[in-house]
């Protein structure tokens, strides 16, 4: 796995969105996970070094801007 490329992850709870994005950003040489929602987002952050998030703002649960703000509090270094 390249690992020089930066880590994008795509939170959106469409999928269609969250293929679209990710396809777009694969051919133009960035690596990419997904979440479904907050849940997931947190999973994937715990699990990899991500360098984005691309969060929606309307998500089923906890909605895009506490996520942000979350974000912000507790991974201060990931932009969003």
């Amino acid at each position: 796995m390249d690992t020089t490329n930066p880590h994008i992850l795509v939170v959106d709870d469409d999928r269609e969105i969250r293929d679209l994005l990710g396809k777009f950003m694969v051919r133009h040489g960035l690596r990419v996970s997904a979440a479904k929602d907050g849940v997931e987002m947190m999973k994937v952050l715990d699990e990899r070094r991500i360098d984005l998030v691309v969060l929606d703002l309307m998500l089923p649960g906890e909605d895009g801007l506490s996520l942000c703000r979350r974000l912000r509090e507790t991974r201060p270094g990931t932009a969003v």
